[in-house]
This record gives structure tokens, sequence and C-alpha cells, in this order.
């Protein structure tokens, strides 16, 4: 088998930003996330496979806070028990103001990896718009 012609894996080609159609080309115009004004600015579409990458003006925005919650409950996970949490003292707000930090830090990439979340839900892989004659 050609290894040009195998299917790429899904995890790595999403973590790794790439097309949901041909999971070979990026989505995002910067593949850093610097500067942080362009962080979400999607191409309009694949140049490998023609996939059309923008369907709305907004699209991710709900995944984006799922991922928070999700990154808040696993800074709970190895928080808790190293230093502990109790309502006797002030070690929630500890561990509030430590996730919070975390997730601030975390949100440009988060706010990526939601579009990306959200591409790959509705646009299956190898279903291209553009024709090839």
């Amino acid at each position: 088998m050609d290894p040009a012609d195998s299917k790429p894996m899904l995890v790595p080609a999403m973590l790794m930003m790439r097309c949901p159609s041909c999971r070979k080309s990026h989505v995002f115009i910067n593949k850093s996330i610097f500067p942080l004004s362009e962080l979400v600015f999607l191409k309009d579409e694949c140049e490998i496979c023609g996939q059309k990458m923008k369907s709305e003006k907004n699209n991710g925005g709900g995944i984006n806070y799922a991922l928070t919650m999700i990154l808040f409950f696993l800074n709970l996970c190895w928080y808790a028990p190293i230093f502990g949490i109790s309502y006797k003292d002030n070690s929630v707000y500890y561990y509030l103001i430590t996730s919070t930090i975390i997730v601030l830090l975390a949100q440009p990439y988060l706010m990526r990896l939601s579009r990306i979340i959200y591409l790959y839900l509705y646009v299956g892989f190898g279903n291209s718009r553009r024709v090839e004659i």
C-alpha cells in the first residue's frame, strides 16, 4: 500500500489541527497561536482537497466552554490528592486561583481545539467539495 494513499489517524490529525476531510492540510492561517489576534482565523478551504472550512461565524463556542470545564475537573483530579481541598480553610480558593491561571494559559490552544472538534463533528473524512476531472 502506498503511504500517500493511507488513511491518516483521527486523533493525531485533530491534535495537529489538520483538515477534517483529508487530514493532511493545516486548517488555520497561522500554524502558531501567535499573534493572538489571529488565533482562530480559518482558511477558506483546504489546499489539498478543497473542503470549505468556514461554515458559520462562531463555531465551537460551546465546545470551548465544555473543554474549559473539563480542564477545571482535571485540575481538581491532580490538585486534591497533592494539596487537599477542604471547606474549613482557604484551600478551595487556592484551587480556584490555580485552575483559573492554568485555564487562562491553555485558552488559546483550547479555542483552536474547540474549532477543530466542531469541524470534525460536521465534516466527514473524505467528503471534499472539490470535484476532480
